[in-house]
């Protein structure tokens, strides 16, 4: 009887570890960081607006991580210079002139990312098709 108890003890011990080693490693996979290379090149944006047609730009996300043609633009929706661009676990953050955040877009699904103006108005990042 102490073999059978020690062993259900035992067993939930050892299934409980399992579960969090592979709860570990699925959070590990989902965040992973991308590479800068991995996101480099042009991406559509979109600015939703209340009006019926959305305003677009074709950004390019420079493999040196800064931002190319197209910037101008998507600084106009934001209100300050954008300067940059990094990857994080969860999505895509553009930077200013001093390097700081000054939107982050996160990654809805492949090629498909999403950001909130402090206006409310939503700005879609999606990969541009070649």
């Amino acid at each position: 009887m102490t073999h059978s108890a020690f062993s259900r003890k035992a067993s939930t011990w050892l299934m409980a570890v399992l579960m969090i080693i592979s709860g570990e490693a699925t959070m590990a996979n989902i965040l992973k960081l991308a590479d800068p290379s991995e996101l480099a090149g042009q991406w559509l944006a979109t600015l939703d607006t209340a009006r019926v047609a959305s305003t677009q730009c074709l950004i390019d996300l420079q493999p040196t991580q800064t931002l190319g043609a197209g910037a101008d633009c998507f600084s106009a929706w934001v209100g300050e210079q954008a300067i940059g661009w990094f990857t994080e676990p969860d999505g895509i953050a553009i930077t200013g002139k001093e390097g700081s955040k000054i939107l982050f877009f996160s990654r809805r699904q492949e090629g498909l990312y999403q950001g909130t103006l402090p206006s409310g108005q939503r700005i879609t990042f999606e990969r541009a098709v070649h």
